[in-house]
Parts: structure tokens; sequence; C-alpha cells
């Protein structure tokens, strides 16, 4: 992915400017490096790993679960509850006979999902005595990256038959996902251990230098794998993408995928913060828009989720027009639940500005949610013709929070034009900032494509950074309607 990045921007930045750019990426590396070392990374991870069990949980309808993380060599390391944790010794034991004669050993032994209907007929369950919650169904996942079993997910339910094959499926799928947040979490894991063993042996910072950058580069990788590595290819559209990070790790993202009905979701969203812990949540954002926004067949189903409380607030959390189409708008849900998953129990205050729309390439109709992002331009040639401004919060920072839907009508040749902040705070080495001002006045300059667009724009803000460090992420995502004179 970085090479794509690197050949896309060779395309439209001079050599003068793609130098200083790479430049200014690689001073940037000691700051990142700086920022790992902090004391917060560990409850970042815990964080997100106990998030995770939340969400499944919610996906599932379940009342319980854990997560039982593995080594290499299949030894536990950790286990995590979805409500608090028990003492060392008490979990050491449950964990020893779960796994020599219970559901987990059977799941840890074949790989394979282990569905219990009924524990009271199912020989693989084990029931301890004392115990304070009688479970009558359970489902345990293997999460698998590569041929390594890095740990086992288990929900568990009071009611027997709990967990249907519908549940089975959304679950298969969705433990790739957290299959990818146990790898990032042992990467930064052992990214926090070598930072720590380079003050302990400074006559080996040459060879654990060596290993941090495999670890962070590593780390890169699996985070680029969350941003989509081919953006759909539609008849009458063109959609275009520019992302170039300030560090190896970013906090922004974009996406563009197929939605049931037709229609497209695009995604572009800026995590507050930077390093591994901003990075971390945003491949817990793309993947909560994802699931949240593609499985609306499902979406009925999983409601029951939550209790009838959550179930209205959800409701109540999203203002749709009457006008619009609520097939079309039924996707952006996505963003209400999102923010009252992340919103809750927020430890790290973490949250994200994100703009979210669906299209419906027949008709050119998107509607769409601006939450707290930067306005969003669409332009013809006459230069801007509508912003797209927040209309609502940024996700994540507030529970029950209200988030408007609106919708615009595409006119063949327009432009949709989105953006991160990264772009409008990059500075020069004299500390002047690109601005709004010099943003919309590219904008207001007329544009055969989306291509030519973000070719002015990119050529004039890496010729206003120059030699200075980049800051922030550079994200820029366009959505072009054909018309007769556009190229396909």
């Amino acid at each position: 992915m970085e090479s794509m990045a690197q050949e896309k921007l060779s395309s439209i930045l001079s050599a003068d400017a793609l130098g200083a750019a790479f430049q200014a990426q690689s001073e940037l590396f000691e700051r990142f490096i700086s920022m790992a070392r902090s004391p917060e990374e560990p409850a970042v991870i815990k964080f997100m790993l106990r998030k995770t069990i939340e969400i499944s949980i919610a996906l599932t309808g379940a009342d319980h679960g854990s997560l039982i993380l593995l080594d290499s060599d299949g030894g536990v390391t950790d286990s995590i509850l979805s409500r608090g944790n028990i003492s060392a010794e008490p979990a050491s034991v449950l964990i020893e006979s779960a796994f020599k004669k219970g559901l987990a050993g059977w799941v840890k032994r074949h790989r394979k999902i282990g569905l219990v209907d009924d524990t009271k007929t199912d020989d693989r369950w084990l029931t301890f005595p004392d115990q304070p919650y009688r479970a009558r169904s359970a489902l345990a996942l293997p999460i698998i990256s590569g041929e390594v079993l890095l740990g086992i997910l288990t929900l568990k339910h009071s009611a027997p038959y709990h967990f249907t094959q519908e549940i089975v499926e959304l679950m298969r799928i969705t433990a790739t996902q957290v299959a990818m947040v146990l790898e990032n979490a042992c990467l930064f894991s052992n990214l926090n251990h070598s930072l720590h063993s380079l003050g302990k042996a400074n006559q080996k910072i040459e060879a654990y230098s060596r290993a941090l950058d495999q670890e962070i580069e590593k780390c890169r990788q699996i985070q680029m794998s969350f941003l989509p590595k081919k953006l759909p290819q539609l008849p009458d559209w063109k959609i275009e993408e520019f992302f170039f990070p300030a560090t190896r790790v970013s906090g922004d993202f974009y996406d563009a995928f197929l939605l049931p009905g037709g229609y497209i979701g695009l995604v572009i969203g800026d995590v507050c913060d930077k390093g591994v812990g901003s990075a971390l949540f945003m491949a817990l954002f793309r993947s909560l828009i994802r699931i949240f926004s593609g499985q609306t067949h499902l979406c009925k189903h999983l409601c029951e989720s939550f209790t009838a409380d959550n179930q209205q607030r959800a409701g109540n959390m999203i203002i749709q027009q009457e006008s619009i189409d609520a097939e079309q708008s039924n996707p952006l849900i996505a963003v209400a639940l999102t923010n009252e998953y992340i919103a809750q129990d927020n430890d790290m205050c973490m949250f994200a500005t994100l703009f979210f729309g669906v299209l419906d390439p027949k008709s050119g109709k998107l509607v769409y949610i601006n939450g707290g992002h930067e306005a969003v331009f669409v332009t013809d040639q006459n230069g801007v013709r509508e912003r797209l401004l927040a209309t609502g919060p940024a996700v994540g920072t507030l529970p029950q929070a209200k988030f408007a839907t609106k919708e615009i009508q595409l006119q063949p040749g327009e432009i949709l034009f989105a953006y991160t902040d990264g772009v409008i705070d990059a500075r020069t080495p004299d500390g002047d900032r690109f601005t709004k001002k010099r943003l919309n006045a590219l904008l207001s300059e007329p544009a055969d494509s989306a291509l030519e667009l973000m070719q002015r724009i990119a050529t004039r803000l890496f010729a206003h950074i120059g030699k200075a460090p980049q800051e922030d992420d550079i994200t820029i995502l366009t959505l072009q309607r054909k018309n007769s004179r556009l190229p396909d």
C-alpha cells in the first residue's frame, strides 16, 4: 500500500515537493517512538480488547463474554471478562479446567467454532460449583491470524438455543476483525517491550532499533489493511483518494464500499490524538461503520442485543427528514450505534470526526451525516456550489447524541470533495498554516475532473509545506458524477 501511495504522490507532485515530504516523514519517525513510550499505551490496548468483547455481546445479544489470550506456544497470557476481572488464582483454576475438559479446550484443539445449544446436554460444557452465573447456551470462537491461535472468545446466554446460525455466521465474519485487533495488541506490546529494553542495554541499541523498525513497519502494514485496497468502479461515477500519513501509523481513515440495495457507502474520518492509540481506534471506528451499515438486513435481529432502553435511545439518535428515502438512509444508523459503543465507558476520551454518505448511483442522490467533521464541498464549473456542514457532534463524545440526516442531489460533472484537517493545518517552516481560505480559493477554480482538482491542491499543499515536518495526516476523498466530457 505504501508503494501505491508513493506512486500516486509521484504522479501529482514535483520532485522537490516529493523529496521534502519524505524528509519530513523521516524526521517524524523519532517523534513517533517517543509517543510509543507513553505509559498510557497498555491502558489503550486493554480498553480496546474489552471493547471488542462488549461489541461482540451487543452483536449477538449474549449476557456475558470472555477473551482468553494465548501466546505462540498455546499458553495463556491473559484473560479479560466483559464485566471486571477475577483474582489471578481462581481465574487460573477455571481456565485450566476449561482447557482440559471444557468448550475452550475443544475449540483450542479443533480450531473450530464451538456452539453449545444447551449446556445441560452438551458434554463440552463444564459447570463449576458456586459460580455466580448459570449459562444455558454458549458460543466460542477461535481467533486466528495466519496459522497462529491468538485467543478464544466465548459468549454465554442464560437461555438455551440462543445463538442461531445467523449469529454464528455474523461472528465468523467479526472474528476476522477481532484477530486484527489482537494482532495489533501483540505487536504494540512487543513494541513497548523493545523500547524498555533499549534503556537497559545501550550496547544493543542498533540491534533493537532494527527490530523496533520492523515492528512498526508491521503495525503500519496491518493498519493499512483496514483501508480499501480497491475503490468501487461505477459506470457513471469516479471515486478518487489521496492518503499521506504523517507517521507510519495514522488516525485518519477513508472507505468506499457496496451496500445492500445497490447503494455505495463513502466514509472519511479523523481520530483524535496521534500515535498507536489513535491507530487502534481508527481500526475500531472503520470496523464498526462497516459492520453496522453493511449488515443492515440483520439490523432488526441485532437490535435485540440492546436493552429496551438502549434500543429506544438508538432510534432517537438520528433525526430523519420525512422526504429522505428510508431504505437509502438505513445504513446511516451505523454512526449513532458507533457513537453509543464508543461514548459509553470511554475512559480514554477517544473520538473521531467523520463524514458518512450513502449514494444512489442511479439517481445521484446522496444522503449523509457529518459528525463534527470539516465541511464537505460540492463543486461544479462555477466553483463551490454547496458546503455540507456538520449535522451532529464528533462521534464518541456524548452518549445519546443526535445526528441529523440530510441529502443532496449530485449533477453530472459535479465533484464531492472531502478532506481531513491535516490539509488546512499544514504549516510552512515558519509556521504559516495552509488555512481554509487557501483551500476555498483552489476549490473555487473550475476543474474538469476530480483527479485534476486533487493534483492542483496536493501540488500547492506540499509546496506550502516545503521542508517543514508534516504534523498531521493528510487525507482526501472525492466523488464525481461523470458527464459526456469526462473520460472513463
